[in-house]
């Protein structure tokens, strides 16, 4: 069976073994994988197990895992898309380091949220079963005899490379040193009404993994929430693009859990100038309360009190 979003399915040949696995990779100290993603694995695993793979899709996982309701918009929110990637690395490091022996591999192809199940009893690894199959694809085909099209690639390639030697003679040199034409640029207009955003990876200080989960979540809710906003374009860290749209600001933060309490401190800056623009501290008690409730409440606090500040900063006139 196929899912709907791109992945495909292998249907497991003993569930129980497969639910064995997946147990064996939870209880494992080397699955680094927050609360909420090992949820998600459970999920899709079961799922898969009970022939239920055409759910599969981000609109179901994001309201049975993540709790979104009908209103979820996977091109807006990308909450189940994040988590998957994270829980893809998560596993191919588990496979890596403690998993190598196991003899059920379970992993989440791209493109898709089905899980694949893949006997591991002849020694091969999630990430060589392609190569198995081409390398057998290889030997077939040393049966057949040569044929023209064989013949290409040793005497075509070549030819082309000499092609091109002569046309890089032949064709005038300005050709090659003239500046290349640069796309138009974006409107002003349209660049002046908007800010851009750079959601920074918040600090998780004490060492707790506690921290350092809500770190993590609450920077993805950060982002999800954020790109709601009104006039307002956010950036990943690491693709920052400040050459579109300036006024480009920075936002930061700090995370630390003490015993049942967690303590926040997030802040604004300007990135022209350094100077912090809006700063808040937010403490919550966690007793009764799940991560993934307290993530949601205070990215939704954050996004609104920046919204706000936004406004008021577009209406106050210029002195």
């Amino acid at each position: 069976m196929v899912s709907d979003e791109g992945g495909g399915s292998r249907a497991p040949h003993d569930p129980a073994a497969v639910r064995e696995q997946l147990e064996r990779i939870l209880a494992s100290p080397e699955f680094h994988a927050p609360e909420r993603g090992r949820r998600f694995l459970q999920y899709i695993v079961e799922e898969m197990l009970e022939g239920r793979s055409e759910q599969l899709k981000a609109y179901t996982i994001a309201q049975a895992v993540f709790g979104r309701d009908a209103s979820f918009d996977a091109q807006s929110d990308p909450v189940v898309r994040i988590e998957a990637g994270r829980i893809r690395r998560a596993l191919e490091r588990y496979y890596l380091v403690s998993g190598s022996s196991d003899p059920i591999a379970i992993t989440i192809p791209k493109g898709g949220y089905s899980p694949h199940f893949l006997s591991r009893k002849d020694g091969v690894n999630p990430g060589e079963a392609a190569d198995v199959q081409n390398s057998g694809n290889k030997r077939g085909s040393l049966d057949r005899p040569i044929a023209y099209r064989d013949l290409l690639l040793p005497i075509g390639v070549p030819a082309l490379f000499g092609l091109i030697a002569v046309l890089a003679i032949i064709r005038p040199l300005e050709a090659y040193l003239s500046t290349p034409k640069v796309p138009p640029a974006p409107a002003a207009s349209t660049l002046a009404s908007k800010a851009s955003i750079v959601i920074e990876p918040f600090t998780a200080l004490g060492g707790t993994r506690e921290g350092m989960d809500f770190a993590k979540g609450l920077a993805d809710q950060l982002l999800a929430k954020l790109m709601r906003t009104e006039n307002l374009v956010v950036l990943t860290h690491d693709r920052p693009g400040a050459q579109t749209i300036v006024p480009v600001f920075n936002l930061q933060g700090s995370v630390v859990v003490e015993g049942t309490v967690l303590h926040l401190h997030v802040r604004l800056i300007n990135g022209a100038d350094g100077a912090v623009i809006w700063a808040n501290q937010y403490d919550r008690e966690l007793r009764g309360r799940t991560i993934l409730d307290v993530e949601d409440e205070i990215a939704m606090q954050i996004a609104l009190e920046i919204s706000n500040s936004r406004r008021q900063s577009a209406a106050s006139p210029d002195r």
